[in-house]
């Protein structure tokens, strides 16, 4: 295996971004943009990435563009920091613990779980259990690592089961969306003592969460404003940093609505105004971005100015670099 020594390693704290994947207007992958994305997202201060995810539209790609897009960005890191990408895509347990080897070899340092393809919605915790078990007695020695994906519907992962599956020391990620405080510092009690690492992907709750020792933050929000959330990862137990910290989260908190409208179409475009050369094009289907949304999204901008000034954040972007709008 390519990722061998990573078995015995935990994730880095911090920020852990859900990435984008840049399309051309024909609609093919740009994997030449890509790879500047990842520059991007590092130069930001993420901790590591989370190639071929829901942001990555990882539904609407091909396995063959599934494991290539993570190979691009595996080989860009270049070891930097840990790559983690989506394994599991539905069908026989056997069958997914297959994709999990492909796309491990890929050099990723953990391949993660979707939960709702593991049991269906209909089917109990004890079959979730079991089938979990499976694919890990089927994968290895594998780093692990379990979402909480919306789709093809959320399946919450509760404290309960973790503790099933923590003795096996093999999930290293949980990409918590919850949105249950309460149930974030279970989640975090139970894995004490484990190299389990819980990045929450609520931003209502993310200084609490941080608090409560997650170990650090996968958001879509990081799609749009990647410098505020590494910063809040960085300073959210600063004592003489308080202030702000509370400010920062009020504006997450703010912000939460328009960041999740027509998602990811609006993060590729406020990359794109922010300076960033990509293309607006998303294949997968959620909605149009109305000229009423980019305005919400204009405004959303001048926030982020606005805060990273208050706060002393230099931009990653560069604004001279705008592409024009597709």
């Amino acid at each position: 295996m390519s990722s061998a020594t990573s078995s015995a390693t935990a994730l880095p704290q911090g920020f852990i971004p859900v990435m984008l994947t840049p399309f051309l207007e024909s609609g093919e992958v740009d994997y030449d943009g890509l790879k500047a994305l990842t520059e991007l997202y590092l130069e930001a201060g993420s901790a590591g990435l989370f190639a071929n995810c829901l942001s990555s539209e990882m539904y609407e790609l091909s396995e063959d563009e599934r494991l290539e897009v993570t190979r691009t960005v595996v080989e860009q890191v270049a070891g930097r920091v840990p790559v983690v990408a989506t394994g599991t895509f539905g069908g026989p347990i056997a069958e997914q613990a297959l994709f999990v080897k492909r796309i491990y070899d890929t050099g990723v340092q953990a391949v993660i779980v979707i939960t709702g393809l593991i049991a269906d919605e209909d089917e109990s915790d004890a079959v979730f259990v079991q089938r979990a078990n499976e694919l890990i007695s089927l994968t290895e020695d594998i780093p692990l690592g379990f979402y909480e994906c919306p789709v093809p519907y959320k399946r919450l992962i509760s404290s309960d089961i973790l503790a099933e599956l923590m003795p096996t020391n093999r999930i290293i990620y949980h990409k918590d969306t919850c949105l249950d405080l309460d149930e974030v510092m279970r989640r975090i009690k139970v894995a004490e003592g484990c190299r389990f690492g819980l990045y929450d992907a609520y931003m209502v709750n993310a200084v609490a969460s941080l608090n409560a020792g997650a170990a650090g933050l996968s958001c879509i929000q990081g799609n749009i404003y990647p410098e505020l959330i590494v910063w809040i990862c960085e300073n959210y137990n600063n004592a003489e940093k308080q202030a702000e910290v509370e400010m920062l989260q009020k504006f997450f908190v703010d912000s939460m609505e328009i960041v999740h409208s027509a998602y990811p179409t609006i993060a590729k475009y406020c990359l794109q105004k922010r300076g960033f050369p990509i293309s607006t094009y998303t294949r997968r289907d959620v909605g149009l971005l109305t000229s009423d949304l980019q305005e919400q999204a204009d405004t959303l901008l001048d926030e982020i100015d606005r805060v990273q000034a208050e706060l002393n954040i230099s931009s990653v972007f560069k604004k001279s670099l705008a592409a024009p709008l597709k």
